[in-house]
């Protein structure tokens, strides 16, 4: 809110105590949430529950693993800051001892000790970052599950990263504009000061159109996604017929985000040109 509304609710709560101003703030918070809850549209893609699985067995290089991260930081303007203390990122890789981290051991596989897994925003069932946020800019869509990120409410506080137990938000140090090498007018920048994430790109779903990770992985098919309560979807029957597991899930958050190491009956292989 600007400085004129502040003013104008703060005179309210002199009028009508703390529960008035409670209750404009709820208001207020509402409408924004509703803002930015999944739209009924004839061309939109519709679930109840968003989830994806990633298959990891299916990277065989590391171009398979950077078209998706270019593809999603073209279309959301994520600022390209080489300072890792000051980078921006909505997918990124990461290997195994970082992305789930207590369950290595010495007997491992090399190939899955070695491999590189995609990390991104997990939507979770219950995320921790929602219930740290003082002002609402972080929420989760009831039509949908998926966690989203309102940057123009965001106010730089930092608690919904200090909550996050997966590093899967980012705070923009100095202004990301400039480090932006050619803009998508169709999606806003944002400006210093505020933490941004993945959003399972809400706005490609509502034009029809697949998040853009995994439009980019189509020729492997390493990532799936769909409706998590759709016992017909893809990603069930992928879940069904492959072991799976998800990050961290011993913290009660409940993941969206599912991880096949290698199918049945497979051996991992190492993948990855730097490993190869």
């Amino acid at each position: 809110m600007n400085r004129r509304e502040f003013i104008k609710i703060a005179g309210l709560s002199a009028l009508f105590g703390i529960g008035g101003l409670a209750g404009v703030a709820r208001l207020r918070h509402d409408d924004i949430v509703e803002a930015f809850e999944a739209q009924p549209s004839p061309t939109g893609l519709k679930a109840k529950h968003w989830a994806m699985v990633i298959d990891v067995s299916k990277f065989r290089s590391d171009e398979d693993y950077q078209k998706c991260i270019d593809a999603c930081h073209r279309v959301h303007n994520v600022p390209d800051i080489k300072n890792p203390k000051e980078e921006v990122k909505w997918i990124w890789k990461e290997t195994f001892e970082h992305t789930f981290p207590g369950m290595e051991h010495a007997y491992m596989p090399e190939g899955i000790e070695k491999r590189n897994f995609l990390l991104l925003c997990n939507h979770c069932e219950n995320p921790p970052c929602v219930r740290a946020c003082p002002t609402k800019a972080t929420f989760k869509r009831k039509s949908d599950g998926i966690v989203m990120q309102d940057m123009h409410r965001c106010i730089g506080c930092r608690f919904c990263m200090a909550a996050c137990p997966f590093g899967a938000r980012s705070f923009n140090w100095r202004d990301p504009r400039p480090f932006i090498k050619e803009e998508n007018k169709r999606f806003p920048t944002r400006t210093k000061g505020v933490v941004e994430k993945c959003t399972f790109c809400y706005e490609r779903l509502a034009e029809g159109l697949e998040p853009a990770c995994v439009e980019a992985a189509k020729d492997t098919k390493a990532l799936i996604f769909g409706d998590l309560s759709d016992p017909n979807s893809e990603v069930r029957q992928v879940l069904r017929t492959h072991y799976t597991i998800r990050r961290k899930a011993e913290l009660g958050t409940s993941p969206s985000v599912y991880y096949v190491i290698a199918p049945l009956g497979e051996t991992p292989s190492s993948g990855g040109e730097e490993h190869a």
